[in-house]
């Protein structure tokens, strides 16, 4: 099937003329999900601030640059990044490498391997293109059609996995590139870990990067998922993380974000069983011209739920930060409780917050709240540090860290939790 998108921008043509020519289909998907997905592209093409969704989010600037195919060819970096006392999971410019480490009740392998296995092609034939469906967002189409090798994780029934699993997404392409990575996380009943998706790239790397994950948080398991985006100012990238969970399950996702270009994340998080919990966390720090755009969406759709939501940036210079956040009760939701909160500072002029926090729900016997707040650092609190010796650099970045302290304390890993502070401090310097 050939696409052809005449009424679209000039910008989305680049995209569209890799997609027909260069790009390489996945072999790990349906034939029936890669004609849905072409479907969608073609119908409705790429999206522009015209679209509600995408209204702060301008994709045209991804799609600026003819990116490439980057296929099979990457040389293996002299150094692979890892932490001790951990399983470390090796992505190469979108693909499965390799895996340093292993523990009982863990499978890690690639998507193709998984698929073509007979303890596991079952499952990923159950959930790969599943849930995050390929008509659902464009980009989540274009990663349907042309992703290739990805990453499959499952933990095996009542069992807790003591090691942490890193999944280092290293991408070290020159020139600039198109890649589709896929991740598939399926926790099985009464399961317990913790997968750390960790982004890095080489100095001068350029891509555009479609990362879809889809996660399956089954009965009375527990997923503790997080993600640090610290990627240099050329990767452009739109990642959606599909998770849906089942009764009495628990769900903790943290998201990190120090750099990018254009970092955009979907994040949805499905409530189909009773007694589930679901928290969502994020820490962004926007600099430069940076535009770093949260998208979360929490579906409420069974009784006695609980989910807490609590997004903080702070924005240099002319960066833009945006937040969107929908929290959904459907009627059968009854004794929901469900919060969200986003917080915000303003260290420029001319940054700007975009921030739209939405309660949407059709229960009666609910606790819902939603609220948000942009403002400048706390003048009175700047001045008492000042008062008492501490130079306004110092100051500023010690109020800073007093209101970045509470999500990066969530993280229980310590060595990671050094890692995520010496990004944050970088950052803001």
């Amino acid at each position: 099937m050939s696409l052809a998108l005449e009424n679209k921008t000039s910008t989305s043509q680049n995209l569209i003329s890799l997609l027909n020519s260069t790009a390489e289909k996945n072999t790990i998907i349906g034939f029936e999900q890669i004609g849905e997905a072409l479907q969608y592209i073609e119908a409705s093409g790429i999206p522009t601030a015209k679209n509600e969704e995408y209204k702060y989010c301008n994709t045209d600037a991804i799609l600026r640059k003819e990116f490439k195919q980057i296929g099979n060819k990457f040389s293996t970096p002299a150094t692979l990044p890892s932490f001790d006392a951990a399983i470390n999971v090796y992505m190469i410019n979108g693909r499965f490498h390799s895996v340093a480490g292993a523990e009982k009740g863990i499978v890690i392998s690639s998507l193709e391997e998984a698929a073509g296995s007979s303890a596991n092609g079952a499952l990923v034939k159950e959930h790969l293109a599943v849930h995050a469906l390929p008509s659902s967002d464009a980009f989540t189409a274009i990663n349907t059609a042309y992703c290739q090798n990805g990453v499959f994780i499952r933990i095996e029934r009542n069992t807790a996995i003591q090691l942490p699993v890193f999944i280092h997404h290293i991408t070290q392409a020159v020139e600039t590139a198109f890649i589709n990575p896929r991740t598939l996380i399926v926790a099985e009943s009464g399961s317990n870990c913790t997968v750390v998706d960790f982004y890095h790239a080489a100095e001068g790397a350029n891509y555009f990067s479609t990362h879809t994950s889809e996660i399956v948080v089954k009965e009375n398991a527990h997923l503790n998922h997080l993600r640090i985006q610290a990627e240099k100012e050329n990767a452009f990238s739109v990642h959606t993380i599909e998770a849906v969970q089942s009764a009495d399950s628990t769900y903790d996702a943290s998201t990190f974000i120090f750099g990018g270009n254009l970092v955009r994340n979907n994040h949805l998080v499905r409530l189909l069983g009773k007694n589930i919990e679901s928290h969502l966390n994020g820490l962004i720090i926007g600099t430069k011209n940076r535009l770093i755009d949260n998208h979360t969406y929490i579906d409420h759709a069974m009784p006695n739920c609980n989910s807490n939501e609590l997004y903080k940036g702070v924005a240099y210079d002319k960066a833009t930060i945006v937040f969107n956040g929908k929290i959904m009760v459907r009627r059968d939701a009854q004794k929901t409780n469900a919060y969200q909160s986003s917080k915000n500072i303003l260290m420029s002029d001319d940054a700007t917050v975009n921030t739209k926090p939405q309660l949407e729900i059709y229960a009666d016997d609910v606790k819902c709240s939603h609220g948000t707040s942009t403002g400048k650092v706390d003048e009175e609190a700047l001045f008492y540090l000042k008062a008492r010796g501490i130079g306004d650099t110092s100051a500023r970045k010690l109020l800073l860290q007093a209101f970045a302290q509470e999500l990066i304390d969530k993280v229980e890993i310590p060595a990671l939790q050094e890692n995520i502070l010496n990004l944050f401090e970088a950052s803001l310097n």
